[in-house]
């Protein structure tokens, strides 16, 4: 059972810029907390952390 899930920028609200969002799924039986990833934000032109979005 994979469910597609939603990851956003958690940065580039606090300095004003549009959040990027990446998309990629996670096995919900072995992974239950949320997934957070270090992925590129082009706006911030740097590598910035991505939580899971509802």
């Amino acid at each position: 059972m994979r469910e597609q899930v939603t990851l956003e920028c958690t940065e580039a609200a606090k300095e004003g810029k549009a959040p990027s969002r990446y998309f990629t799924t996670k096995n919900k039986k072995l992974q239950q907390e949320r997934l957070e990833r270090l992925k590129y934000n082009p706006n911030l032109r740097r590598r910035t952390v991505h939580r899971e979005k509802k």
